[in-house]
């Protein structure tokens, strides 16, 4: 018996952008030819075309498809992969004509999701953001999708093989949305009991590769899988964090972002996203050692405004600052912090300004318990952070930083010296 060795050899893939002058193309395929090597492409070609706008029928025009054609028969092209988003009718031209495999930006980062999706939400939003992505674009190929339904009673014009499957489709993609509400509402619910109990959050947002999953290890040693890859942390992670003036708070990893993600994409992960909304505070983690930096910044803070958190409190954590040489060099505008979450570096920093930007729900005071109330110091030692004790003739003395919401419980023994 003979045994042999399965080897997975990567498709070969040529990337294809129609420059129009709204975005720099160079940066927007280097971006597309990292999303294509984490989704397991072998890139072999870039093509870029120059045009005011995109052509209805061919998106590229027909001389260049002409070339893109002959290019793949040449170099045995697996995959053509555009850096926007086609109609169904132009992806349908350009595979016909090129007779090799064609998807869009978005089919891209869709087939990223399903492959980084590990929860059970995550998997329902990465199927239903593909279902109603590949609805429009499903389409019979002449008489091989035509067939009737069949069988005694069905005979005649019937239902088509086509509008069987998208009958289907929609019918899945209803229940996968009854399915995400029952989880959204989990979720709020999980929110909610955490606003009672008075847990409050900081969210990690930014963008993705960032090195959001790296800090959060690094503060938390969560254990998050963190790789040199776009799109490494899809499902969001929460953990424990103690900051240095003895708060609590909740940490919690969120998806990372792309510039020009669709708008539907973010409707699908909004469950995921909305932990962003309902914190007290927001971490915009970028990479500072990419000549982007500015850019990245900006569609974070695009899309933390459309999700409504202009509100919110935000730092800026400048990432990977190791890899900048004159990292001292660069300005720093309103609440940022420089770090290198790798190295471990700025990470106490990066605390006491998490502590100082979160809204004030502790402070120190002095209390005096008599002597018969030993069950509430016994509580301020361990919730709070004791910074003197003493045993006095008439009760036990305490100085401590303590939450505000048990102060309230607990106004009869707090010294005049504190008020």
């Amino acid at each position: 018996m003979e045994l042999t060795e399965n080897i997975i050899v990567p498709e070969k893939a040529i990337l294809v952008c129609l420059n129009t002058g709204e975005y720099d193309p160079d940066v927007s395929l280097d971006e597309l030819e990292e999303l294509a090597k984490t989704a397991g492409a072998e890139v072999v070609a870039r093509m870029t075309q120059n045009r005011p706008k995109p052509d209805p029928a061919t998106y590229i025009g027909s001389g260049r498809l002409e070339e893109l054609k002959e290019f793949c028969e040449a170099n045995e092209i697996d995959l053509i992969i555009f850096d926007s988003e086609l109609s169904p009718s132009q992806q349908r031209n350009i595979e016909n004509f090129c007779d090799v495999r064609t998807i869009d930006r978005t089919t891209l980062i869709l087939d990223i999701f399903a492959l980084r999706a590990r929860s059970g939400e995550g998997k329902v939003q990465v199927e239903l953001a593909q279902l109603r992505y590949s609805l429009p674009r499903l389409s019979g190929k002449g008489i091989a999708l035509s067939r009737l339904g069949g069988g005694i009673g069905t005979r005649g014009p019937g239902e088509t093989k086509l509008e069987s499957d998208r009958r289907h489709i929609r019918r899945r993609i209803h229940s996968l949305e009854e399915e995400l509400e029952k989880l959204e509402q989990r979720r709020e619910i999980h929110r909610k009991r955490r606003e009672k109990d008075g847990v409050e959050t900081v969210a990690i947002v930014g963008y993705t590769n960032a090195g959001k999953s790296t800090l959060m290890n690094a503060l938390t040693d969560a254990g998050v899988l963190a790789e040199d890859k776009l799109f490494a942390t899809l499902d969001p992670t929460s953990r424990a964090l103690t900051l240095p003036d003895g708060r609590k708070v909740l940490l919690v990893d969120t998806v990372g972002l792309v510039r020009r993600l669709p708008h539907h994409l973010v409707e699908a992960f909004k469950s995921t996203l909305e932990e962003a909304v309902s914190a007290s505070l927001i971490l915009n983690v970028c990479d500072i050692s990419s000549e982007e930096y500015a850019e990245h910044l900006e569609v974070t803070n695009n899309l933390l405004h459309e999700l409504g958190c202009e509100d919110k409190p935000i730092i800026s954590v400048l990432n990977k600052c190791d890899l900048v040489p004159f990292m001292d060099d660069i300005p720093v505008i309103g609440k940022a912090v420089k770090i290198s979450a790798l190295n471990k570096r700025g990470l106490d920093e990066l605390l006491e300004t998490i502590a100082k930007t979160m809204p004030p729900t502790r402070m120190t005071v002095e209390l005096l318990f008599p002597y018969n109330q030993g069950g509430l110091a016994a509580k301020v030692r361990a919730d709070s952070v004791v910074l003197e004790e003493e045993y006095r003739a008439d009760g036990v003395y305490l100085k401590a930083i303590c939450d505000i919401q048990f102060l309230n419980k607990v106004q009869d023994y707090i010294l005049p010296t504190s008020k």
